[in-house]
């Protein structure tokens, strides 16, 4: 899985998620999104602005934590239909 450490880096900043949305130009509703880990893709524009603004590297601001229960390759799990489930 991956976290964000977007919390951590505004803290640090003394920064709202609404003074990032402004500087980004990313909507509030994204930054809250990304914010509380409740994303499912972000857009790597997106992620080229907020590290602009922070001053930060892509690993400064997401970590990787591999998954207990491996869900690609021959975890792969199909239904009939050919469209992918979480085991």
């Amino acid at each position: 899985m991956v976290i964000t450490h977007l919390p951590e880096l505004l803290g640090r900043r003394r920064m709202t998620q609404q003074q990032l949305a402004q500087e980004t130009g990313i909507r509030p509703s994204t930054i809250s999104n990304i914010y509380n880990d409740m994303c499912i893709r972000i857009n790597i524009d997106y992620i080229d602005k907020i590290c602009e603004v922070l001053d930060c590297r892509i690993d400064e601001l997401f970590e990787y934590i591999p998954n207990e229960v491996k869900c690609t390759g021959k975890y792969l799990i199909k239904d009939p239909h050919g469209n992918r489930e979480k085991p």
